[in-house]
Formats: structure tokens, sequence, C-alpha cells
């Protein structure tokens, strides 16, 4: 029980009840503790009856019902008086309220019409589709704002229903990462919450899947992505790709861009003939921002490796 002021007083004032139970055993005795009247006394009292009770416990003598105070001098609780019966701390049946009696039935058909719940979706993510505790734990979270329907109703629109739907004939894993990295932290950039609405989970399916042929490179798929939920555009990918000018380059535009990193940073390139790779990402990086994140890396790196140490290419 508490009764606090503070817009008044600033007082404090609370009861609590402690009790202690070995493992697998049912509840201890539960003792009171009466006027605590600050935070640290309130920790402090807890602290030092659950100490007492386990003494008691260790040496199998039974904790009495009783109600303590607190002397915060020595930490120490003590005991004011005893209680030895329940009606004394008012455990009665309230003579208006009539028995509650609920059968097995009725308590499996209550079971059976719930909708599936939080650690029960997450075991199932996780067991289904592969995914890891903190990609679960990430979509359920996106939903913690959200409208909870009624009882025994699945929630419409969530960001699980979102990720199962786009991974039909998908890499569940990249598409986890699609919506977790990148549709997730677009959305935060905006100040916006996850909604289905956003982008329909098949114009985000189809965004995947051009990534994965390669018509772009996975930085212009984050950039159509701000783009789709900026503008809330509903032309075509493939319009909007050429529109954007985000398609991969072909191999051939790709050459020249590697051959123009090597000519404006001769000293990188050097380096990287005389063996250093860890310079040949500065290469990679330099071609990414001329193509605009046109170029794909990893053909990048491979077609630099290449002109710089064709002898060591396989």
């Amino acid at each position: 029980m508490f009764r606090v002021q503070p817009h008044f007083q600033g007082s404090l004032r609370c009861d609590v009840n402690v009790s202690v139970n070995r493992i697998g055993e049912p509840f201890g005795t539960r003792c009171e503790i009466k006027n605590l009247n600050t935070i640290k006394g309130l920790q402090v009292a807890i602290a030092s009856e659950v100490l007492r009770h386990i003494d008691l416990l260790s040496k199998n003598i039974p904790v009495s019902q009783e109600t303590r105070g607190f002397d915060e001098d020595t930490g120490q609780t003590f005991k004011l008086r005893s209680k030895e019966d329940a009606p004394e701390y008012r455990y009665m049946p309230d003579p208006n309220l009539p028995p509650l009696i609920l059968t097995e039935a009725y308590i499996d058909r209550i079971r059976s019409s719930m909708p599936e719940l939080p650690l029960q979706t997450s075991s199932r993510l996780q067991s289904q589709y592969g995914l890891n505790p903190r990609d679960t734990e990430v979509l359920l979270a996106m939903n913690a704002g959200s409208d909870v329907p009624f009882d025994g109703e699945p929630a419409v629109g969530s960001a699980v229903q979102y990720f199962e739907e786009a991974s039909k004939e998908r890499d569940p894993k990249a598409v986890v990462n699609w919506i977790t990295h990148d549709l997730l932290g677009s959305l935060s950039h905006r100040n916006e919450a996850f909604s289905a609405d956003a982008i329909s989970v098949e114009r985000f399916g189809e965004l995947i899947d051009l990534v994965r042929k390669g018509t772009i490179t996975g930085t212009s798929g984050k950039t159509l992505l701000r783009h789709l939920l900026t503008t809330r555009s509903t032309e075509p990918l493939e319009t909007l790709i050429d529109t954007l000018g985000l398609r991969a380059m072909d191999s051939s535009s790709l050459s020249d861009y590697c051959q123009k990193a090597i000519a404006d940073l001769p000293r990188e390139a050097g380096a990287v003939r005389a063996g250093n790779d860890k310079v040949l990402m500065k290469l990679v990086g330099y071609v990414m921002k001329l193509s605009k994140g046109t170029a794909d890396a990893q053909a990048t790196r491979a077609m630099l490796k290449d002109s710089l140490n064709p002898e060591k290419s396989p």
C-alpha cells in the first residue's frame, strides 16, 4: 500500500509484505512491514526481511505470521505484533461476491480461442524460419504501440504477419534483415511507426527480389525504399529504377569506373599491387561513390583486384 503526496507534502508511506519459499514448495508465511517512508528504507527493509526468512528456513524454524517495523539505524526489522489467524489480515470473503466457478471445459474453450502468445510466436519464428532471438524480439516489439484487437482475434497488419507474407518463396533471413534494419531504420528516421500501409508487402517483396536478382544493388535498394516511403509512388518499380538511375551497371561501365579509380588514386593502387589488400576497400568505396551506389561492391572488388594483381586472380 502506498500513499504519496509529492506535489503538496513530499511524503511517502508504504507497507510491504514479504514471504520466502524454497523452489517447488508452496508460498511461505507472509510478514508485513509497516510505515516505510523512503525508497532506500523500502529496499533495505525488504532485503533484511528476506534474509531473516532465509536464515530461519535454513535452520528449519517456521516463520511466524506477524507485523513488523523497520529500524533505519540498524537496517533490521523488528516484531510489532503477531497475527495468528488469517481473518486478522482481513482475508475474508465478501458476502456480496458469489463464488466464481470455472469448469475445465470452459477454460479449454477459452484457451483454444486465444491468439498466439508472444513467447509462442517467438519460438515458432525461430524454429520455422531460423530467425535468431534478437530478430524475433524486434518483430514483436514493432507492434508494441499498435492497437490490441479483441480477445481471440489475431492482429491484422502486424510486423510478424508482414514478415511471414514477405517470406513466401524468399529467404526469411534476408527478409527479416530488410524489415528490421532498412524498413524500420527508414521509418525511424522519419519519426514514423511501423505500418503495413507504409509499403505493401507485395511491393516490399518485389524490391527484395530486384536486389537478389542483381537488377539493383543493395545500396540502390535502400535508396528506392526511402523514395517509396517518401513519395508513396505507385509507379512500377522497374520504371522508378530507370527514372532514378538506380539500375545496376553492366561490366563494361563497371570497368570504366574501376580504371578511373585506379587513375585517381595511384598511391592506393600501388599499395594494392604491392600486396596490401586492406587498401583495396578504399578503391571500392571510391567506385561506389562515383557510381552513386549502382556498382555492386563484390563485383567491384573482384574487378579491381583482377586489374591490379591479375596473376593472383583465380
